[in-house]
Protein backbone atom coordinates (compact mmCIF):
# COMPACT_ATOMS: atom_id res chain seq x y z
CA UNK A 1 0.00 0.00 0.00
CA UNK A 2 1.30 3.43 -0.90
CA UNK A 3 2.42 5.35 2.21
CA UNK A 4 0.21 8.25 3.31
CA UNK A 5 1.80 11.70 3.27
CA UNK A 6 0.51 15.08 4.51
CA UNK A 7 -0.10 16.07 0.88
CA UNK A 8 -2.33 13.05 0.25
CA UNK A 9 -4.22 13.08 3.54
CA UNK A 10 -7.85 14.12 3.12
CA UNK A 11 -8.69 17.71 3.97
CA UNK A 12 -11.51 17.68 6.51
CA UNK A 13 -13.37 20.83 7.54
CA UNK A 14 -15.50 20.54 10.64
CA UNK A 15 -19.00 21.92 10.61
CA UNK A 16 -19.91 24.74 12.98
CA UNK A 17 -20.23 23.43 16.52
CA UNK A 18 -18.48 20.15 15.80
CA UNK A 19 -15.02 19.11 16.86
CA UNK A 20 -12.30 20.41 14.60
CA UNK A 21 -10.40 17.40 13.24
CA UNK A 22 -7.29 19.43 12.54
CA UNK A 23 -4.82 17.84 10.15
CA UNK A 24 -4.48 14.15 9.35
CA UNK A 25 -1.03 12.89 10.29
CA UNK A 26 0.31 9.49 9.30
CA UNK A 27 1.59 7.32 12.13
CA UNK A 28 2.75 3.82 11.16
CA UNK A 29 0.79 4.10 7.94
CA UNK A 30 -2.53 4.98 9.60
CA UNK A 31 -4.09 8.44 9.69
CA UNK A 32 -4.50 10.04 13.10
CA UNK A 33 -6.74 13.03 13.73
CA UNK A 34 -5.64 15.84 16.01
CA UNK A 35 -8.66 17.02 17.97
CA UNK A 36 -8.15 20.74 18.51
CA UNK A 37 -11.52 22.06 19.55
CA UNK A 38 -14.84 20.90 20.96
CA UNK A 39 -18.16 22.51 21.66
CA UNK A 40 -18.15 24.23 25.03
CA UNK A 41 -20.64 23.07 27.64
CA UNK A 42 -23.42 25.44 28.84
CA UNK A 43 -21.65 25.69 32.20
CA UNK A 44 -18.48 26.87 30.48
CA UNK A 45 -20.41 29.50 28.52
CA UNK A 46 -22.16 30.78 31.64
CA UNK A 47 -18.88 30.80 33.54
CA UNK A 48 -17.13 32.76 30.79
CA UNK A 49 -19.98 35.30 30.75
CA UNK A 50 -20.00 35.66 34.56
CA UNK A 51 -16.23 36.09 34.85
CA UNK A 52 -16.22 38.51 31.92
CA UNK A 53 -18.90 40.66 33.52
CA UNK A 54 -17.09 40.51 36.87
CA UNK A 55 -13.82 41.60 35.28
CA UNK A 56 -15.58 44.48 33.50
CA UNK A 57 -17.26 45.59 36.72
CA UNK A 58 -13.99 45.51 38.67
CA UNK A 59 -12.25 47.46 35.91
CA UNK A 60 -15.02 50.08 35.79
CA UNK A 61 -15.02 50.53 39.58
CA UNK A 62 -11.23 50.84 39.63
CA UNK A 63 -11.31 53.47 36.87
CA UNK A 64 -14.07 55.43 38.62
CA UNK A 65 -12.20 55.33 41.95
CA UNK A 66 -8.97 56.39 40.27
CA UNK A 67 -10.56 59.37 38.50
CA UNK A 68 -12.55 60.41 41.60
CA UNK A 69 -9.40 60.34 43.73
CA UNK A 70 -7.56 62.51 41.23
CA UNK A 71 -10.48 64.93 41.15
CA UNK A 72 -10.13 65.43 44.90
CA UNK A 73 -6.33 65.56 45.12
CA UNK A 74 -5.40 67.11 41.75
CA UNK A 75 -8.46 68.53 39.94
CA UNK A 76 -6.59 69.33 36.74
CA UNK A 77 -5.12 65.83 36.47
CA UNK A 78 -8.52 64.43 37.35
CA UNK A 79 -10.15 66.16 34.38
CA UNK A 80 -7.32 64.97 32.13
CA UNK A 81 -7.80 61.41 33.36
CA UNK A 82 -11.56 61.68 32.87
CA UNK A 83 -11.03 62.85 29.29
CA UNK A 84 -8.62 60.00 28.59
CA UNK A 85 -11.05 57.49 30.11
CA UNK A 86 -13.85 58.83 27.92
CA UNK A 87 -11.64 58.62 24.82
CA UNK A 88 -10.60 55.06 25.71
CA UNK A 89 -14.23 54.10 26.20
CA UNK A 90 -15.15 55.58 22.82
CA UNK A 91 -12.32 53.71 21.09
CA UNK A 92 -13.38 50.49 22.81
CA UNK A 93 -16.99 51.03 21.72
CA UNK A 94 -15.96 51.63 18.10
CA UNK A 95 -13.79 48.52 18.17
CA UNK A 96 -16.58 46.40 19.62
CA UNK A 97 -19.02 47.65 16.99
CA UNK A 98 -16.52 46.80 14.24
CA UNK A 99 -15.91 43.34 15.68
CA UNK A 100 -19.65 42.72 15.97
CA UNK A 101 -20.15 43.71 12.33
CA UNK A 102 -17.24 41.49 11.24
CA UNK A 103 -18.64 38.56 13.22
CA UNK A 104 -22.10 39.13 11.76
CA UNK A 105 -20.66 39.24 8.23
CA UNK A 106 -18.86 35.93 8.72
CA UNK A 107 -22.04 34.42 10.14
CA UNK A 108 -23.95 35.74 7.13
CA UNK A 109 -21.52 34.05 4.75
CA UNK A 110 -21.79 30.78 6.67
CA UNK A 111 -25.57 31.02 6.48
CA UNK A 112 -25.46 31.61 2.73
CA UNK A 113 -23.21 28.59 2.22
CA UNK A 114 -25.54 26.41 4.29
CA UNK A 115 -28.58 27.60 2.34
CA UNK A 116 -26.85 27.04 -0.99
CA UNK A 117 -25.98 23.47 0.00
CA UNK A 118 -29.57 22.57 0.83
CA UNK A 119 -31.51 24.59 -1.76
CA UNK A 120 -33.89 22.56 -3.94
CA UNK A 121 -36.34 25.11 -5.38
CA UNK A 122 -35.56 27.62 -8.09
CA UNK A 123 -37.15 30.50 -6.21
CA UNK A 124 -35.05 29.84 -3.11
CA UNK A 125 -31.94 29.41 -5.26
CA UNK A 126 -32.52 32.80 -6.92
CA UNK A 127 -32.86 34.40 -3.49
CA UNK A 128 -29.59 32.84 -2.29
CA UNK A 129 -27.76 33.79 -5.48
CA UNK A 130 -29.04 37.36 -5.23
CA UNK A 131 -27.80 37.65 -1.65
CA UNK A 132 -24.40 36.25 -2.60
CA UNK A 133 -24.16 38.70 -5.50
CA UNK A 134 -25.10 41.55 -3.15
CA UNK A 135 -22.01 40.79 -1.07
CA UNK A 136 -19.87 42.19 -3.89
CA UNK A 137 -22.07 45.13 -4.89
CA UNK A 138 -19.45 47.63 -3.75
CA UNK A 139 -16.49 46.02 -5.57
CA UNK A 140 -15.83 47.40 -9.02
CA UNK A 141 -13.82 44.37 -10.15
CA UNK A 142 -16.86 42.16 -9.56
CA UNK A 143 -19.32 44.27 -11.55
CA UNK A 144 -18.80 42.39 -14.84
CA UNK A 145 -19.24 39.01 -13.14
CA UNK A 146 -22.39 40.19 -11.37
CA UNK A 147 -23.86 41.52 -14.61
CA UNK A 148 -23.08 38.28 -16.42
CA UNK A 149 -24.68 36.28 -13.61
CA UNK A 150 -27.82 38.42 -13.68
CA UNK A 151 -28.10 38.08 -17.46
CA UNK A 152 -27.44 34.36 -17.70
CA UNK A 153 -29.33 33.51 -14.53
CA UNK A 154 -32.65 34.51 -16.08
CA UNK A 155 -32.35 31.61 -18.50
CA UNK A 156 -31.70 28.96 -15.81
CA UNK A 157 -34.67 27.19 -14.20
CA UNK A 158 -32.90 24.53 -12.16
CA UNK A 159 -31.80 25.21 -8.56
CA UNK A 160 -28.50 23.31 -8.72
CA UNK A 161 -27.63 24.73 -12.13
CA UNK A 162 -28.30 28.26 -10.88
CA UNK A 163 -26.06 27.82 -7.85
CA UNK A 164 -23.34 26.33 -10.05
CA UNK A 165 -23.66 29.26 -12.45
CA UNK A 166 -23.25 31.70 -9.58
CA UNK A 167 -20.19 29.78 -8.40
CA UNK A 168 -18.57 29.90 -11.83
CA UNK A 169 -19.32 33.58 -12.39
CA UNK A 170 -18.50 34.92 -8.92
CA UNK A 171 -16.11 32.49 -7.27
CA UNK A 172 -13.60 31.73 -10.04
CA UNK A 173 -11.68 35.00 -9.77
CA UNK A 174 -11.98 35.07 -5.97
CA UNK A 175 -10.64 31.52 -5.74
CA UNK A 176 -7.62 32.56 -7.79
CA UNK A 177 -6.95 35.50 -5.47
CA UNK A 178 -7.34 33.33 -2.38
CA UNK A 179 -4.97 30.69 -3.79
CA UNK A 180 -2.42 33.42 -4.49
CA UNK A 181 -2.59 34.50 -0.84
CA UNK A 182 -2.20 30.90 0.32
CA UNK A 183 0.78 30.33 -1.96
CA UNK A 184 2.45 33.57 -0.82
CA UNK A 185 2.05 32.58 2.84
CA UNK A 186 3.42 29.09 2.13
CA UNK A 187 6.47 30.54 0.37
CA UNK A 188 7.16 32.88 3.26
CA UNK A 189 6.89 30.14 5.87
CA UNK A 190 9.03 27.74 3.83
CA UNK A 191 11.70 30.34 3.15
CA UNK A 192 12.02 31.47 6.77
CA UNK A 193 12.08 27.87 8.01
CA UNK A 194 14.83 26.96 5.57
CA UNK A 195 17.06 30.02 5.95
CA UNK A 196 16.59 31.31 9.52
CA UNK A 197 18.29 29.04 12.08
CA UNK A 198 16.88 30.87 15.14
CA UNK A 199 14.87 28.76 17.56
CA UNK A 200 11.10 29.23 17.28
CA UNK A 201 11.56 31.62 14.35
CA UNK A 202 9.67 29.26 12.06
CA UNK A 203 6.85 28.90 14.61
CA UNK A 204 6.44 32.67 15.00
CA UNK A 205 6.63 33.19 11.25
CA UNK A 206 4.06 30.48 10.62
CA UNK A 207 1.72 32.00 13.20
CA UNK A 208 1.95 35.53 11.80
CA UNK A 209 1.78 34.40 8.17
CA UNK A 210 -1.22 32.16 8.83
CA UNK A 211 -3.11 34.88 10.69
CA UNK A 212 -2.49 37.38 7.90
CA UNK A 213 -3.46 34.78 5.32
CA UNK A 214 -6.71 33.97 7.13
CA UNK A 215 -7.69 37.62 7.32
CA UNK A 216 -6.90 38.18 3.65
CA UNK A 217 -8.82 35.09 2.53
CA UNK A 218 -11.84 36.24 4.54
CA UNK A 219 -11.65 39.71 2.98
CA UNK A 220 -11.36 38.29 -0.53
CA UNK A 221 -14.60 36.35 -0.15
CA UNK A 222 -16.42 39.33 1.34
CA UNK A 223 -15.94 38.69 5.04
CA UNK A 224 -14.25 40.71 7.73
CA UNK A 225 -12.35 38.41 10.05
CA UNK A 226 -11.48 41.03 12.65
CA UNK A 227 -9.66 40.10 15.85
CA UNK A 228 -12.45 38.08 17.44
CA UNK A 229 -13.75 36.59 14.19
CA UNK A 230 -10.29 35.27 13.37
CA UNK A 231 -10.43 33.07 16.47
CA UNK A 232 -12.85 30.79 14.63
CA UNK A 233 -10.24 30.19 11.95
CA UNK A 234 -7.38 30.23 14.43
CA UNK A 235 -8.10 26.63 15.41
CA UNK A 236 -6.79 25.49 12.03
CA UNK A 237 -3.68 27.62 12.49
CA UNK A 238 -3.01 25.97 15.84
CA UNK A 239 -3.57 22.54 14.32
CA UNK A 240 -1.03 23.37 11.62
CA UNK A 241 1.54 24.59 14.15
CA UNK A 242 1.14 21.45 16.29
CA UNK A 243 1.49 19.29 13.19
CA UNK A 244 4.52 21.30 12.05
CA UNK A 245 6.24 20.73 15.38
CA UNK A 246 5.54 16.99 15.18
CA UNK A 247 6.64 16.61 11.57
CA UNK A 248 9.83 18.57 12.15
CA UNK A 249 11.12 15.58 14.13
CA UNK A 250 10.27 12.97 11.49
CA UNK A 251 12.97 12.37 8.89
CA UNK A 252 10.88 9.96 6.86
CA UNK A 253 8.03 12.41 6.41
CA UNK A 254 10.42 15.17 5.39
CA UNK A 255 11.86 12.86 2.79
CA UNK A 256 8.44 11.85 1.46
CA UNK A 257 7.16 15.43 1.17
CA UNK A 258 10.39 16.64 -0.41
CA UNK A 259 10.25 13.77 -2.85
CA UNK A 260 12.96 11.76 -1.13
CA UNK A 261 15.55 13.36 -3.38
CA UNK A 262 18.56 15.58 -3.07
CA UNK A 263 16.62 18.29 -1.24
CA UNK A 264 16.11 16.32 1.98
CA UNK A 265 19.68 15.00 1.87
CA UNK A 266 21.40 18.35 1.35
CA UNK A 267 19.69 20.17 4.17
CA UNK A 268 17.24 19.11 6.83
CA UNK A 269 16.07 22.72 7.15
CA UNK A 270 15.04 22.77 3.49
CA UNK A 271 12.99 19.64 4.07
CA UNK A 272 11.34 21.20 7.12
CA UNK A 273 10.61 24.31 5.06
CA UNK A 274 8.77 22.20 2.49
CA UNK A 275 6.78 20.46 5.23
CA UNK A 276 5.80 23.70 6.98
CA UNK A 277 4.90 25.30 3.66
CA UNK A 278 2.68 22.32 2.83
CA UNK A 279 0.94 22.56 6.19
CA UNK A 280 0.36 26.28 5.63
CA UNK A 281 -1.29 25.38 2.34
CA UNK A 282 -3.56 22.94 4.16
CA UNK A 283 -4.60 25.70 6.56
CA UNK A 284 -5.23 28.09 3.66
CA UNK A 285 -7.38 25.60 1.78
CA UNK A 286 -9.41 24.97 4.94
CA UNK A 287 -9.86 28.73 5.28
CA UNK A 288 -11.14 28.91 1.72
CA UNK A 289 -13.75 26.28 2.58
CA UNK A 290 -14.89 28.25 5.63
CA UNK A 291 -14.87 31.74 4.09
CA UNK A 292 -16.45 30.85 0.73
CA UNK A 293 -20.13 31.88 0.50
CA UNK A 294 -20.83 29.06 -1.96
CA UNK A 295 -19.69 25.44 -1.58
CA UNK A 296 -17.39 23.85 -4.12
CA UNK A 297 -19.44 22.19 -6.82
CA UNK A 298 -19.05 23.40 -10.39
CA UNK A 299 -15.46 24.46 -9.71
CA UNK A 300 -12.86 21.94 -8.62
CA UNK A 301 -11.66 22.13 -5.06
CA UNK A 302 -7.98 23.19 -5.01
CA UNK A 303 -5.63 20.29 -4.47
CA UNK A 304 -2.95 20.42 -1.82
CA UNK A 305 -0.20 18.90 -3.98
CA UNK A 306 -0.82 21.24 -6.90
CA UNK A 307 -1.00 24.29 -4.63
CA UNK A 308 2.22 23.34 -2.85
CA UNK A 309 3.94 22.80 -6.20
CA UNK A 310 2.93 26.26 -7.43
CA UNK A 311 3.81 27.89 -4.12
CA UNK A 312 7.28 26.37 -3.86
CA UNK A 313 8.13 26.28 -7.58
CA UNK A 314 11.62 27.65 -8.00
CA UNK A 315 12.00 28.44 -4.29
CA UNK A 316 14.45 25.62 -3.58
CA UNK A 317 15.75 25.11 -7.10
Amino acid sequence: MEPLTPLKAPLVVAAEGEADPGLALPVDGAPVLLRMGRRRSPLARVGAWVFGMLFGLVLAVWAWTFVAGLMVSFPLLGWVAAGLMAAAGLVLLVWLVGEARAWARLARIEGLRAEAQGVTEVKAARAVVARVSALYAGRAEMSAARESLARRGEEVFDADALVHLAEVELMAELDAQARAEVEAAARQVALVTALVPLALADVVTALVANLRMLRRVAEIYGGRAGSLGALRLMRRVMAALVAAGALALTDDLIGSVAGGGILSKVSRRFGEGVVNGALTVRVGLAAMEVCRPLPFGALARPGTSATVSRALAGLFG
